[in-house]
């Protein structure tokens, strides 16, 4: 153990710009750390050589209720192509440069939703020469597409990208169209995936003791933190106003509007309200649809870039993305997904979940939620400090890039007293997917090593 330490210490000494004058033995250096999480932790490169993907720019749309709140009328690429165009305007970043725009995106048929997407790249002024692809990995596929672009950009497919989500469940509703293969027939685990996302819920709730009373706690907890923050003007700075219209059903008229505030929260909502709400997928359960996550429409983009291309801008960095996993858990208790794909994600990053100050936990249902948050241990003030799901709203496609437009326009905000975010959401078949972020200016010379003293290491690698 000893041996590798001192490899490592001669590594960073070489790749340290002034490693001539570095005194490796100084208390105030960065010691070589033990690798908890593979090459990527041990040995990342300090942040002078640009090799760090960050994110310059974040932004969203608001989150409306579907068929009935502000985007009920809004054609899916008309909601895409407002914040692809915000990233690159109030960056000045020339659209050309941009290496691929990656858009997750959940109901709507693949072919079809591929097109809307290029067409939205179009109306933002994009050049034909900028590729457009999407990715679905279902609640997580905002997430998934600036991972995507991180690891792109990373792996030297292009230096700068575009990470984005987008769903309209106005236009798209959940549903299966098509017949099933009788061979699901055979396979417990495969017929769990076609389990209603509310039942899941309830098997949640029913395994792992999440009461009513929880559940309806942690709505009402949304709802609260989302009409402060509302009311604080937090949102102000994510969210890019859409001028659109609003059809009414009977006389057809249209009236132009321009949306530019979450429509889905109830800022008076209480325990004894949602208590009154009946169960909507088991007659004796526990899951309502107060304390479930909104049916909603939205778009969101985040533009990352390596570090060195952003510093030749002179382009101001929101945040690092530090690391990204997905894992596979039960499809009947879907919503279990963040508590095993949390600590995959932390560790990959080198840090531990102490270390993470803020979390943006996607609020599927409450139960999940509040199961989560239990079995991680995770202080609730630091869980969706803004609100989440159940209060904003859940649109599938978009989750990810508004969770990460809200994260890090939260993580600057606090500055020195918030350095790594994490977020996280279940995933329907069973899975959750998790990242990291890092502030953007709060980058130690060496992002991934933490200075403690090299005794220290060996002993707790000796336990």
């Amino acid at each position: 153990m000893e041996k590798a330490i001192n490899r490592q210490k001669v590594l960073l000494h070489h790749l340290n710009p002034s490693s001539s004058n570095v005194d490796l033995s100084s208390s105030s250096s960065i010691f070589a750390s033990v690798c908890l999480a593979g090459d990527s932790a041990a040995y990342q490169r300090t942040g002078v050589f640009g090799d760090d993907v960050v994110i310059v720019a974040a932004y969203r749309t608001a989150i409306c209720k579907a068929k009935r709140g502000g985007f009920k009328d809004t054609p899916a690429d008309d909601l895409l192509a407002p914040v692809l165009k915000a990233v690159v305007e109030k960056t000045n970043l020339n659209p050309s440069e941009v290496g691929d725009i990656v858009v997750g995106s959940v109901l709507a048929p693949g072919a079809l939703r591929a097109t809307e997407c290029r067409m939205a790249a179009f109306y933002a002024g994009f050049p034909e020469t900028v590729p457009v692809r999407t990715v679905n990995r279902q609640c997580s596929s905002g997430l998934q597409a600036v991972a995507d672009v991180a690891a792109s950009i990373r792996a030297g497919f292009y230096e700068i990208g575009i990470g984005a989500g987008l769903e309209s469940m106005s236009t798209n509703a959940m549903g299966w169209d098509g017949d099933v293969n009788p061979k699901v027939k055979q396979f417990e685990q495969a017929r769990n995936c076609l389990l209603p996302m509310g039942v899941t819920s309830e098997n949640v709730a029913q395994r792992f003791g999440v009461s009513r009373k929880e559940q309806d706690q942690a709505a009402v907890e949304s709802h609260r933190r989302a009409a402060a923050a509302t009311a604080a003007g937090k949102f102000k700075d994510e969210i890019i106003p859409v001028s659109t219209k609003i059809v009414d059903p009977k006389t057809g008229d249209e009236t132009p509007v321009t949306i530019s505030v979450d429509d889905g929260i109830r800022p008076n909502a209480s325990v004894a309200d949602l208590g009154k709400l009946k169960p909507v997928f088991k007659k004796d359960g526990s899951t309502t649809a107060g304390n479930s996550s909104q049916v909603s429409d939205g778009a969101g983009a985040v533009l990352l870039m390596k570090r060195s291309t952003a510093m030749q801008k002179g382009l101001p960095i929101l945040g690092v993305f530090r690391s990204f996993s997905a894992v596979g858990v039960d499809p009947a208790i879907m919503g279990v997904g963040p508590a095993a794909a949390i600590p995959v994600a932390v560790k990959a990053a080198g840090l531990e979940l102490d270390d993470i100050d803020l979390f943006e936990i996607n609020e599927a249902f409450a139960s999940q939620f509040v199961y989560c948050r239990n079995k991680l241990g995770l202080d609730a003030e630091k869980i969706n400090v803004n609100g989440g799901a159940m209060a904003l709203g859940h649109p599938l496609g978009a989750t990810g890039a508004r969770c990460t437009a809200t994260l890090l326009h939260e993580m600057k905000r606090r500055g020195k007293d918030c350095r790594f975010g994490v977020i996280s959401m279940c995933i329907g078949t069973g899975m959750g997917a998790a990242a990291v972020f890092e502030r953007g200016d709060g980058v130690d010379e060496l992002s991934n090593a933490r200075k403690v003293a090299t005794n220290n290491l060996l002993s707790k690698d000796a336990r």
